[in-house]
């Protein structure tokens, strides 16, 4: 008889189990994107209690008032741990094609400038270092409020961000092609379509890097990408209309473009993370990680230099070699063009052999470019020289946001914001300053491109060495090792 009553509240004991498991996996088939929104934990409790069926037990159902305490516990619990980076899957491919997307419309705008260069110098008269300052401010905009947007993305703002991100971006571009004077470009294409290009790059670098670990760095190749697509398709629009349309109509296309792409992405982007609310604007942890302030440090040395052959690769080709202003595009598309092979394979065989391992041969390569341009004085050899540099500097712009976690002894996915538009933040400084002063140094020489090759060289070298610092206080002298 004992027996028998302990197996009935064996019974029962299972029977309570199972009810309260079916009840939470319900609760968590409710959250398929983590959130800590009131309104959306509501209507979870609201689509759960509609569910339960009226030939179930009075006892298995909890009091309303009970009810709303344990959805409100396992909803919450559900957006803590979303769990690890799926690496894959329709949902993660489709924020990479996203912020493709943003990249085209970001960068590869950016990336286009050389076309504006040579454009504004021939037709506003004004100093090859004076119009630098429109395309690097523009750049250091774009990654630097990365440290601000990139806080506000892990604290859950990333689609308020986004879109007014979008809306800046068409005010800016529209603005501009009613431009006719150089502080009418300074507030419409440098200030204007920088900041707008900050809301959108750092946030949305930062969420697909959470889908991703293992294959991380072909999928931010593949995001990178973007910089190539746009930085050709945007210089041949400009190529194409500009002699037939004028420069107002041929902007507006482009702003046209850029404005489908934007509610395309907008309608496709998905957070991933629940929102870290509590935290600081600067990780300043991180900084004195000596891993993470050498790659920062590394990787400003690198950008530093990064940016002057697309800036003035074409102002070259016409005011030293005598080319067109036809081919000096060219040349500024066939260094952009050599992306779409080394910001996909390098990245390929980087989440093999090390992301850091492929960064740091091709900052050399790059530095040894920038010192053979000095004895470039053929119109076929500075397009061999776009091809090849075009291919190193692609790797270096890919790459270098794929190991920014892996400078972190507690690598924390939640964190990836605020550590990436830090190192976004660190980096602007030097697209600020790289092209104007490259700029001024030819200026200074008469016309030479001598002082601004070596200073490039150098930066390069200076910033392979750090990258050869950083790894060897990841692994140590291990030269196999995965980093």
């Amino acid at each position: 008889m004992a027996s028998t009553r302990g197996d009935i509240r064996d019974a029962e004991k299972d029977a309570f189990d199972t009810n309260n498991v079916i009840c939470e996996d319900a609760v968590r088939g409710l959250r398929a994107w983590p959130s800590t929104r009131d309104d959306e934990i509501q209507k979870a409790e609201e689509e759960q209690e509609q569910g339960i069926g009226p030939d179930e037990k009075p006892e298995a159902r909890q009091p309303k008032g009970i009810s709303r305490v344990f959805s409100r516990r396992s909803a919450a619990s559900t957006t803590k741990d979303p769990g690890p980076a799926p690496d894959g899957g329709t949902t993660a491919w489709i924020q990479v094609l996203c912020t493709h997307i943003t990249v085209f419309n970001t960068f590869g705008f950016f990336t286009s400038f050389g076309v504006f260069q040579t454009y504004y110098q021939t037709t506003l008269g004004i100093a090859p270092s004076t119009i630098s300052w429109i395309g690097s401010l523009q750049v250091f905009l774009l990654f630097g409020i990365g440290a601000f947007t990139g806080r506000a993305t892990d604290a859950g703002l990333f689609r308020p961000l986004y879109i007014v991100g979008a809306v800046v971006q068409a005010l800016g571009v529209f603005t501009m092609a009613n431009s006719t004077k150089l502080w009418h470009l300074f507030l419409s294409q440098a200030l204007c379509l920088g900041i707008s290009n900050g809301l959108q790059f750092c946030p949305a670098m930062a969420l697909v890097s959470t889908y991703f670990v293992k294959r991380r760095a072909f999928a931010m190749g593949i995001t990178a990408l973007g910089s190539c697509t746009g930085g050709v398709i945007m210089p041949v629009i400009v190529q194409q209309c500009l002699p037939r349309l004028g420069f107002p109509w041929t902007i507006r296309i482009i702003g046209f473009i850029m404005l489908v792409l934007n509610i395309v992405a907008i309608l496709l982007y998905r957070t991933r993370l629940p929102p870290r609310k509590t935290g600081p604007l600067v990780d300043w942890a991180s900084f004195r990680e000596l891993p993470y302030s050498l790659f920062c440090t590394a990787m400003f040395f690198n950008f530093w230099g990064l940016y002057f052959a697309f800036f003035y690769i074409g102002a070259y080709g016409r005011n030293v070699l005598g080319v067109s202003y036809q081919q000096s595009i060219n040349l500024l598309l066939v260094t952009v063009c050599m992306g779409f092979i080394f910001r996909l394979l390098p990245t390929y065989y980087a989440d093999k052999i090390g992301s850091l391992n492929v960064l740091i041969p091709f900052a050399f390569l790059c530095g040894i470019m920038m010192y053979s341009w000095i004895g470039i004085k053929s119109v076929g050899g500075l397009y061999a020289f776009a091809a090849i540099y075009g291919s190193g500097s692609a790797v270096l712009q890919a790459l270098w946001p794929a190991v920014i976690g892996k400078c972190s002894r507690e690598p924390d996915l939640k964190k990836a914001g605020v550590r990436m538009g830090m190192a976004f933040t660190v980096v602007s400084f030097a697209s600020l300053t790289g092209p104007p002063l490259a700029g001024a140094l030819i200026q200074a020489m008469g016309g030479s491109y001598t002082g601004a090759n070596i200073w490039a060289g150098t930066s390069f070298i200076v910033g392979g060495c750090l990258l050869v610092a950083t790894r060897w206080t990841l692994v140590g002298g291990d030269w196999k090792a995965n980093i």
